[in-house]
């Protein structure tokens, strides 16, 4: 199994983590065709709205692919592609800030840079550290 980050605003990850569904790289299949079921998926949010300017800098949903279908959203003039996420929502937010001294993902510097990306594949070591505090109930 894999682990992927996707960078999407903590606004739109809400709105998937209450559908159920991941969504990347403004609804583009080709990330999404990359991941398999039981895959990891951690999303980091950098602002609360797309195109905003208020920071959110956390991580803010955790889950894991449930299947291989991949479909294809009707929102009118928008198309997204989508996939189903089992997503622990009993999980909370924690700040990149929190772990960054303890992540493979921010050991380089201009780490920041691979982020725009919009998704990543993650480390099995940062995904357990990262999954381990934001489903932590301590504090």
């Amino acid at each position: 199994m894999a682990a992927w980050l996707g960078v999407v605003s903590a606004e739109h990850v809400a709105r998937g983590v209450a559908l159920g569904i991941a969504q990347t790289n403004h609804g583009k299949r080709t990330g999404l065709a990359r991941m398999s079921p039981g895959d990891g998926l951690i999303y980091y949010s950098p602002q609360q709205r797309l195109g905003g300017t208020e920071p959110v800098r956390a991580f803010t949903a955790v889950g894991r692919i449930c299947d291989q279908e991949i479909w294809q959203a009707d929102e009118g003039e928008f198309r997204p592609w989508r996939r189903r996420v089992d997503y622990d929502l009993a999980a909370r937010s924690v700040p990149i800030a929190q772990l960054r001294d303890r992540l493979d993902l921010t050991a380089t510097p201009n780490w920041g840079y691979a982020l725009r990306r919009g998704l990543l594949a993650l480390s099995e070591n940062d995904f357990a550290l990262i999954q381990a505090a934001m489903t932590s109930r301590a504090g």
